[in-house]
């Protein structure tokens, strides 16, 4: 079987579990870090016309991470198109089973059953830290409702304060996100890759609290570490 993804998280997760099934992948699908196949642009502009040359059995998608005018171009050209959605945790286990089924993958790997065990057993939370979580600057967009890093973060205790907005990713200009005093700012290093000197500075006096991209967005063998590695990193910031 070939597979093209077109989701870095889902390819991580065949590479691991399915080796060899991969034909192709984008150029942002950076685990394993040792994968070596095709590329085939980026996960909003991929090359059809490379995809379509890798002969694929099948490609993996996202409602979120591709667009449609791309899903359908595979489709008229006759090309299988496996479109996942995620938006919580529970969801995710069940889009990583039926994606590696649809791989080829009869028996279930460990490191999926690890992933759903570990957050099966998470504690329910005891307080709650409020958050606001900014995914990009120039404009400064957040996260809003309905979201699978919203759910990461609610369970385990984080609050982000745009949760009920109308939109998933809204624009809140920096002044409401300042004047909105959460307990903490998150700032993950993907889709924007916020560092120590880039984010932090445009909250002064806020807790600000650096974290991993693919622990906290990403849906696949990280699973099974991001509770501890996104709670270590939130309390660092409020020490």
């Amino acid at each position: 079987m070939r597979v093209v993804c077109l989701v870095p998280s889902l390819t991580e997760a065949v590479a691991v579990s399915a080796p060899g099934v991969l034909a192709g992948a984008t150029d942002w699908c950076g685990h394993p870090a040792e994968l070596a196949v095709p590329r085939v642009g980026g996960t909003k502009n991929p090359k059809v016309e490379k995809i379509l040359a890798l002969t694929p059995d099948l490609v993996i998608a996202n409602e979120e991470e591709n667009r449609e005018p791309d899903l359908a171009a595979l489709r008229a050209a006759g090309v299988e198109v496996l479109v996942t959605e995620v938006r919580d945790v529970p969801q995710a286990f069940v889009e990583l089973a039926r994606v590696l089924d649809a791989c080829g993958v009869r028996a279930r790997p460990r490191w999926l059953d690890e992933a759903e065990e570990t957050w099966s057993s998470l504690p329910s939370p005891q307080s709650r830290t409020t958050a606001v979580v900014p995914i990009w600057r120039r404009p400064w967009m957040v996260l809003g409702r309905d979201t699978f890093a919203g759910d990461v973060l609610a369970r385990l205790g984080v609050h982000h304060l745009y949760a009920t907005h109308e939109d998933r990713y809204p624009r809140i200009p920096l002044d409401e996100l300042r004047a909105a005093s959460p307990d903490v700012v998150v700032l993950p290093d993907e889709p924007y890759r916020f560092a120590a000197d880039d984010g932090p500075e445009a909250f002064p006096g806020l807790a600000c609290a650096l974290v991993s991209g693919r622990h906290l967005t990403w849906y696949g063998p990280s699973l099974a570490e991001a509770p501890r590695v996104l709670t270590r990193a939130l309390r660092a910031a409020r020490r």
